[in-house]
């Protein structure tokens, strides 16, 4: 029986290239995540929904090692990194190109800086060098030549959520991270960038891990869907599966009802 090759980096492709096991992160008495365990392919786009204060968030923030959990295991191709020392840390974290919910843009720096900051700070590539590249992929979201000298407060929301894309696949990452990617643009806009970031994702031939409470952009973007609730991942299956579910929470946040499993915390005044 012929066994399966190993993938350009060294690691066995059934290797996951994210796996999240037993995360716990608490912040004083709240306990955000509890447990929660989630596993991301090569080359697969893996959207978690989920409401407000579910621990979306803070999932993402300890996967790409902004944040530390309290316990639990992050493996990256295999690779644990959850207590790695500074120097291990920077080596994984060029693998990571991440899309901010808002974009995170420096105000006081012209686009294509932004878009080739990674370039310039991470990979100290000379600055013509870097430039060239943030003009390709300024390209590659859709954006012309002249954007490239404005400053972000010169754009539309829409736009700085492309200049950001562009940022994220500048350094070409082996894994995208994507933080409600888009929030405040409206329908057309927001479909727009749900394309970009299939094409983008497709063109690297990234695993991409995304959270969002947008359901057309979680049916666009994903391969699978997971849903975290209470800090847990209490289902997770094929796009194709969503609206079958069978599981009551899902259906009740995907049709956004306000009767069901699910209840929000509403202060009494």
């Amino acid at each position: 029986m012929q066994q399966k090759s190993d993938a350009p980096d060294g690691t066995k492709l059934d290797t996951p290239k994210l796996k999240l096991t037993g995360l716990r992160k608490a912040f004083g008495t709240k306990q955000v995540l509890n447990g929660l365990d989630l596993s991301v392919g090569r080359a697969e786009s893996l959207v978690v929904i989920g409401g407000s204060g579910t621990g979306k968030s803070v999932m993402l923030k300890c996967a790409i090692g902004l944040m530390h959990p309290d316990s639990g295991s992050i493996r990256i191709d295999g690779e644990e990194t959850a207590n790695l020392k500074p120097r291990d840390r920077e080596r994984v974290m060029r693998k990571f190109g991440m899309l901010f919910q808002g974009a995170a843009l420096f105000d006081s720096l012209p686009v294509w800086e932004n878009v080739a900051f990674g370039l310039i700070q991470g990979e100290k590539m000379s600055r013509s060098k870097a430039k060239d590249i943030a003009l390709e992929k300024l390209a590659a979201v859709g954006l012309e030549r002249r954007v490239a000298d404005l400053f972000p407060a010169e754009l539309s929301g829409g736009m700085q959520k492309r200049v950001g894309l562009a940022r994220a696949i500048a350094t070409q990452p082996e894994i995208l991270f994507f933080d409600e990617p888009t929030t405040g643009l409206d329908p057309i806009m927001a479909d727009v960038i749900n394309d970009l970031i299939v094409k983008c994702v497709k063109d690297l031939g990234a695993t991409a891990l995304s959270i969002t409470h947008d359901m057309a952009s979680a049916r666009k973007i994903a391969d699978r869907i997971a849903m975290i609730y209470k800090g847990k991942i209490i289902w997770h299956g094929p796009v194709s599966q969503i609206d079958n579910s069978g599981n009551p929470y899902v259906d009740q946040f995907i049709h956004g009802r306000a009767d069901g499993p699910i209840q929000m915390e509403v202060s009494q005044s």
